[in-house]
């Protein structure tokens, strides 16, 4: 059976809400809306890190757990352990303190929004048996989303939705292919760089991926990669393991000049990191920059401090990637311990009131001016936007087409 012939996970969940009924005494359930949340907050590594947070529990509060196909949580469990869950709900909210669902309290109709619902299944089976039917209905009538992980430095798969599903045993056969596969050829690099005044922009340094479309072109024509997420994140970290693999090679000119790489904490503690470490000339060292997600960072900070401090022996820069304009302002770069902010552009912050501007100036400052990069600059407005904060390096579509027009006239 493929993939896409699969019972849904709401289907599940009615059908274990209904046997339910006769054993229902002491339950309690909890809704946690991950879909609620911005964009920005439901990127792969937030979906794995919310999944740790709740599968860690279920042993312990006798529970059941469900993803639903919308990347919200319904989790069931003994009422008597509801402590245990608000644990691992509080653990969640802080993560996600940057989110306008945990201050608003309103949702995108104006309506009163919340980050969790909970459910005394004993007294409300009714009600919860009736969310659990209606979640079946709205994801019949969903459209197939893209996966956030396809959506890495604007590269997103092409969605082939006439062609196979990604399933394990494909993907198996994806992962022995790409180890004897030179990947060289799909290797870009898209710079980041200095934008003063109207100046032309000025690169300072590249972060280096693989493309996944150019590689779904090249290998995987027939499979729609993302019609599974969960598969389709294994498939990207393949890739970052085939990136250190190529970048590994003591004769590649790939690592030419200052790069970036963005990888996620686990990595930097693996054999693959340890391999590519040993094969970049120490000199080198100071002129990588090892990219790590927020979510990464505050999902284990005792990891985080343990391979940050063996990287910066090494002699690598690190930055922190995936901050908004929300979380900036709670984002202490000296106590982290990194060299570089990545802070993503969103449309939404040219409408801030000036108060919001002057925190966002305030951090930028603190944190230095040198030391902030707006990424996924798309347009003018971000780097205008920008500069109006007193930010001056940017990376993204727009940067990459300011470079070309510069390029282009000087030939």
């Amino acid at each position: 059976m493929s993939d896409s012939a699969l019972p849904s996970p709401e289907a599940f969940l009615v059908d274990y809400v209904r046997r339910l009924e006769r054993r229902k005494q002491g339950v309690g359930a909890v809704h946690v809306h991950i879909s609620k949340l911005q964009n920005y907050n439901r990127r792969e590594h937030h979906i794995r890190t919310c999944m740790t947070a709740f599968e860690d529990l279920v042993p312990i509060v006798t529970g059941r757990l469900f993803f639903l196909t919308n990347q919200d949580v319904i989790f069931i469990f003994d009422q008597t352990r509801v402590d245990d869950v608000n644990a691992a709900i509080f653990r969640l909210k802080f993560l996600f303190n940057d989110d306008p669902l945990l201050s608003d309290n309103k949702d995108p109709d104006g309506e009163p929004a919340s980050f969790t619902d909970f459910f005394d299944v004993d007294k409300e089976y009714k009600d919860f048996l009736h969310l659990t039917q209606r979640l079946v209905r709205s994801n019949a009538e969903r459209e197939k989303p893209v996966s956030e992980a396809a959506q890495r430095h604007n590269d997103v798969a092409d969605q082939n939705q006439d062609g196979m599903p990604l399933t394990p045993k494909i993907l198996s056969r994806i992962d022995e292919s790409l180890r004897r596969a030179d990947l060289s050829n799909l290797m870009r690099r898209q710079a980041i760089c200095a934008v003063v005044g109207g100046a032309q922009p000025t690169p300072v340094f590249h972060e280096l991926f693989i493309s996944i479309r150019d590689l779904q072109h090249t290998l995987l024509p027939d499979v729609n990669v993302t019609s599974n997420r969960w598969l389709f994140q294994h498939l990207t970290e393949i890739l970052d393991r085939r990136m250190l693999a190529l970048l590994s090679r003591t004769n590649d000119t790939s690592v030419s000049g200052s790069v970036s790489i963005n990888l996620n904490v686990s990595t930097l503690l693996s054999p693959e990191f340890l391999t590519f470490d040993s094969n970049v000339k120490a000199g080198q060292r100071g002129t990588i920059v090892l990219e790590l997600q927020k979510i990464d960072i505050f999902a284990d900070l005792g990891a985080y401090f343990f391979a940050r401090d063996f990287c910066r022996d090494r002699g690598y820069r690190i930055s922190i990637d995936g901050i908004s304009h929300l979380s900036l302002p709670y984002i202490n770069r000296n106590k982290l311990g990194v060299d570089t902010i990545k802070l993503m552009w969103a449309p939404e912050m040219n409408d801030l009131p000036p108060e919001k501007v002057d925190e966002i100036r305030d951090a930028i400052n603190a944190a230095g001016d040198t030391r902030v990069i707006m990424c996924r600059c798309d347009d003018q407005s971000a780097i205008d936007f920008g500069h109006s904060v007193n930010i001056t390096m940017f990376q993204g579509r727009h940067v990459e087409q300011l470079l070309n027009e510069y390029a282009r006239t000087k030939k």
